[in-house]
C-alpha cells in the first residue's frame, strides 16, 4: 500500500443521465483504520463504493485501493477487497456452510482449504448452528452476517460495507456492530457507508459527510461536532398544536434555527457556551409566559445528527434512493 494508505480517490465524477451522483469527489483511508462516509440517500454513497470496487468506471478521477489502479487494474483490485452491499448476495437454496465454501471454490482456494474456512467464519458469525439450513430459512440478521462471512472468505486487506445494517432491528444491529468491532480490531481497513449516525460515531476512526456526492465535511466524530459548538438544549412539547409556539421561543433565545421534529413534538437547538445552565432557565421561563406546556427539556452534547443538519439542513433520511438501471440490477445480488 502506498504510503500506509489503503484507499485513495480524487476527483471522482459519475452521470447517471443528468444526475451527478459524484461530483469530484476525494477520500484517502490510513491502512488498519475504519472510514464512516455519513450521508442521505442519494448523496453519492453506494455510487463511492461501486467504483472503488470496479463494478462501475467513474466518468472522471482517479482511484487505488491497496496501492493497486482501480481503473487499470481491476482484475486485480478484486482479489484483495471484500463487498458487504445493501442486499444480502446470498444464495437462498443454498446452505450458510455452502455458501461459503462456493465463494471460496471461486477464490480458488481448493476444496479443503475453502471447506476449513467456511466453518471457521460459521463459528465467528455464530451461525454453526444454522451452518445445514437453506439460507432462505435464515433470519434478515442472519443473511446479513453470513453475507459479511462471505466477504471474508478469502482474508481481504480492504473492505467495504455498504450500509451494512439497513434494515436490521436494534438487536440485529447491535450483533452486526460487535462483528464490526472484531474485525477492526484484527486490523481490518474497512470503508464503511451508512446513515445510521450512532453506528458512525461507534465505529469509524473518521468520518466523512457527503451530500449531492461531494465531501462536505470530515474529521473525528469529536472534530465534527466541534464545528456545530455549544451545547444543545431539547424540548418536547406535550401538545402538537404547541410546537410552533415552542420552536418560536427557541429561535428567539437559542443560536441558529431550531430542528423541528413534529411526529415526536421535538425541537432543538443550539446555546451559546458561555452559560447553557442559565439560558435553559430562560428558555423554561418563556415557554411557561406562552403557556406552553412541556413533556420534557433536556441540555445534552451536540449529536451527529445535529452536525448534518448543520452542514445540509436536511436530515440524514432524507434525500431520494440511488435509482438507475445499473443499480436496480445490482439490487438482486453484489459481484465480489
Amino acid at each position: 500500500m502506498s504510503n500506509g494508505v489503503a484507499v485513495r480517490a480524487s476527483g471522482l465524477v459519475k452521470h447517471y443521465g443528468e444526475v451527478k451522483a459524484l461530483d469530484g469527489l476525494d477520500l484517502e483511508i490510513p491502512a488498519g483504520t475504519v472510514l464512516g462516509v455519513l450521508g442521505p440517500n442519494g448523496a453519492g454513497k453506494t455510487t463511492c463504493v461501486r467504483v472503488l470496487t470496479t463494478l462501475l468506471k467513474p466518468d472522471a478521477g482517479t482511484a487505488t485501493v491497496a496501492g493497486i489502479d482501480v481503473l487499470e487494474h481491476p482484475d486485480a483490485v478484486r482479489e484483495v477487497i471484500g463487498l458487504s452491499g445493501q442486499y444480502a448476495a446470498v444464495d437462498e437454496y443454498l446452505t450458510g456452510f455452502e455458501n461459503l465454501d462456493m465463494v471460496g471454490r471461486l477464490y480458488h482456494l481448493g476444496r479443503r482449504a475453502s471447506q476449513e474456512r467456511a466453518r471457521e467464519l460459521l463459528d465467528q458469525f455464530r451461525l454453526t448452528d444454522a451452518a445445514n439450513r437453506t439460507t432462505k430459512t435464515y433470519s434478515g440478521g442472519m443473511r446479513r452476517r453470513l453475507d459479511l462471512a462471505a466477504a471474508l472468505v478469502a482474508r481481504p486487506k480492504v473492505l467495504f460495507l455498504d450500509e451494512p445494517t439497513t434494515g436490521l432491528d436494534p438487536r440485529g444491529r447491535l450483533d452486526m456492530w460487535q462483528v464490526m468491532s472484531d474485525l477492526v480490531a484484527e486490523g481490518a481497513t474497512v470503508l464503511l457507508t451508512t446513515q445510521y449516525l450512532e453506528e458512525a460515531d461507534r465505529l469509524a476512526d473518521e468520518i466523512v459527510v457527503v451530500d449531492h456526492g461531494r465531501v462536505i465535511a470530515r474529521g473525528t466524530a469529536d472534530d465534527l461536532k466541534a464545528q456545530v459548538g455549544g451545547e444543545v438544549v431539547e424540548v418536547v412539547a406535550r401538545d402538537a398544536d404547541r410546537v410552533d409556539d415552542a420552536a418560536v421561543v427557541l429561535a428567539e433565545l437559542g443560536r441558529g434555527t431550531p430542528t423541528i421534529d413534529r411526529q415526536t413534538r421535538r425541537i432543538s437547538v443550539n446555546v451559546p457556551e458561555e452559560d447553557p445552565s442559565a439560558m435553559l432557565v430562560r428558555i423554561l421561563g418563556a415557554l411557561d409566559r406562552r403557556g406552553v406546556v412541556l413533556q420534557d427539556i433536556a441540555l445534552r452534547r451536540p449529536t451527529l445528527d445535529d452536525v448534518f443538519l448543520s452542514l445540509t439542513g436536511h436530515a440524514a433520511e432524507d434525500g431520494e434512493p440511488e435509482t438507475t438501471p445499473q443499480a436496480d440490477a445490482l439490487k438482486e445480488g453484489v459481484t465480489r
